[in-house]
């Protein structure tokens, strides 16, 4: 499928650009639609998922491709409704870049807070057993102008 994704286009950065438009265009992006991680597989079918589906999609076809590529989670300025995000990065020219399929472009303002494999190697919060107090958190993210 990446293959196909990325046809005619240059190795490396173009290629996963191509993959990160496709998502864009193919896979919906609907936050709060998925509580439990799911195989890229199943986004794929699906065509439709939260942030950390659509990363997951986009490693994965990198990854078919032999590009590196890594989950990141963080927070992202003038994300509605603003909550943890995930994004993905691709390792290529020697260096990693970031890919975000659910923004139309990749703007200032990420907050990167872990980065890993998959969701499972950044997970911010892992709970076993019932919950002893209730959770719950006031984020937000404010972007400031730094003069050269």
């Amino acid at each position: 499928m990446a293959v196909e994704i990325t046809a005619g286009k240059l190795l490396g950065y173009d290629q996963v650009a191509a993959i990160e438009t496709w998502l864009r265009e193919t896979i919906s992006y609907i936050p709060g639609s998925s509580d439990d991680p799911i195989s890229a597989i199943r986004v794929n079918q699906k065509q439709s998922g939260v942030c950390r589906d659509l990363a997951h999609l986009g490693i994965a076809l990198c990854r078919s491709i032999s590009i590196p590529a890594r989950l990141v989670v963080g927070y992202h300025y003038g994300l509605v409704p603003m909550d943890m995000h995930a994004w993905f990065e691709a390792y290529v020219g020697g260096r990693w870049y970031a890919f975000d399929a659910t923004q139309e472009e990749m703007t200032p303002g990420y907050v990167a807070i872990g980065y890993g494999r998959d969701a499972a190697d950044v997970a911010v919060y892992n709970q076993f057993g019932p919950s002893v107090y209730p959770i719950s958190q006031d984020i937000s993210v404010k972007l400031v102008e730094v003069e050269e």
